[in-house]
């Protein structure tokens, strides 16, 4: 049904913070009595910024919120609008509120220099409208305890030992090495990652790092005890990252450690059931995804969003291609990519050539994560094919990674 109220959209501020949180709880559930009580702060959350939709007696019916953030795509940050709180008030819930809601926060979003835009979606159709596509998702697997113990010893020189507040650095860089040849993760830098050194350290039971002689930081693991032992106990480990193989073994070994206290071991994990390269060290494949976080993407600014990557040296590249975008109708017609020495511009063009993509297939196509056969089959993408082996080789070469929630 169509909502026939008047409307307007704005930008929402501390006077909107406790009606705004107030609606967020009706979505999200109701918080424990302290958080209740406790004044409205504002922003919620670091680097948000939150819009609202308000029928003709001032009440708002719907809001989203847009975090700011930077993602790895092919070795380059490239600036990103995260939606998240995206809630619509019960009595208005299929009014179409959505829609001029959307429109109004990805144009923001483009206005501060987003290029591309993600989420994690309660419902992908609810999304799809508004051109995002799935890309990837964010997995919690449960594995035996004891597979992790079985591990082959990888011998050398790294020892693991519990950090200090010094080897955050060395933990960020480990990241950043790994995120940097993926698809998809965060930054973690910027205005919505806020934690210091010492919050790092102090907010999982662990936080142990693989070090070689020189105390250089080759990989890390963050882990929570839990509760009890026995049958019902689990490991819940929320990064494993490392950046060599012996690094990325001996970590396992560390959590394999507590096979006879937690049977089961819990952890955040991503790129599908053969994805993570942990699963190539495993013994035996028990692996169980018991928690799946699909992740949609769509891109803002296609000039800057394919400007900002970097391409191999070796591929020289003049594609022309059409769009025709869902929402951001000021994105249709003609384009032209142009890759020379690693380095591409995308810039309008007065004619509308080359294969013809839909916001969603561009999406795909931007992360890696469908090919051309692949995206005509599902009618994404149509049109002229003779250069549909340069887009592969251009777009494709990264694995799809997304390891954090928001």
């Amino acid at each position: 049904m169509d909502d026939t109220g008047e409307h307007h959209v704005r930008a929402l501020g501390p006077d909107d913070a406790e009606v705004s949180r107030r609606l967020g709880w009706e979505a999200f559930g109701d918080p424990p009595a302290s958080v209740r009580e406790a004044p409205a702060s504002w922003p919620p959350q670091p680097g948000m910024r939150l819009v609202g939709l308000f029928g003709d007696a001032g009440d708002l019916r719907a809001r989203v919120a847009d975090r700011e953030y930077d993602s790895w795509f092919a070795g380059v940050p490239v600036p990103t609008s995260g939606i998240a709180g995206v809630t619509v008030a019960a009595e208005h819930r299929g009014g179409g509120l959505l829609r001029p809601l959307f429109e109004h926060v990805l144009r923001a979003a483009r206005e501060r220099g987003a290029a591309v835009s993600t989420l994690f979606p309660t419902a992908p159709g609810i999304y799809r409208p508004f051109g995002y596509e799935i890309v990837g998702s964010l997995d919690t697997v449960e594995l035996p305890t004891v597979a992790l113990a079985g591990v082959r010893d990888p011998g050398g020189d790294l020892v693991v030992r519990r950090a200090t507040v010094d080897d955050v650095p060395g933990v960020y860089s480990t990241y950043d090495a790994w995120a940097s040849a993926q698809n998809g993760p965060l930054t973690r830098r910027g205005p919505s990652f806020t934690a210091t050194a010492e919050d790092l350290v102090s907010s999982f039971t662990g936080l142990s790092v693989a070090v070689d002689g020189s105390g250089s930081v080759h990989g890390y693991v963050t882990w929570s005890r839990g509760n009890g032992y026995g049958d019902g106990s689990r490991l819940e480990v929320l990064d494993l990252i490392a950046t060599r193989r012996d690094a990325t073994a001996r970590l396992m070994r560390l959590l394999g450690s507590f096979a006879s206290v937690t049977p089961t071991t819990r952890m955040r994990t991503s790129g599908g059931p053969a994805g993570d390269v942990l699963r190539l060290l495993l013994p035996a494949v028990d692996w169980r995804v018991v928690e799946q976080e699909p992740y949609m993407l769509r891109l803002l600014d296609p000039a800057r969003a394919i400007g900002v990557r970097r391409f191999s040296r070796g591929v020289e590249a003049d594609l022309a291609f059409t769009l025709t975008d869902e929402v951001l109708h000021d994105l249709d017609g003609g384009w032209q990519i142009r890759v020379r020495d690693g380095e591409a511009t995308c810039e309008r063009s007065d004619t509308a050539r080359g294969p013809r993509f839909s916001g969603r297939g561009l999406a795909l196509m931007y992360a890696g994560a469908q090919g051309t056969a692949n995206l005509r089959m599902a009618g994404l993408l149509e049109g002229d094919d003779s250069d549909d082996s340069l887009w592969d080789v251009l777009f494709g070469g990264h694995q799809v990674h997304i390891r954090d929630y928001f």
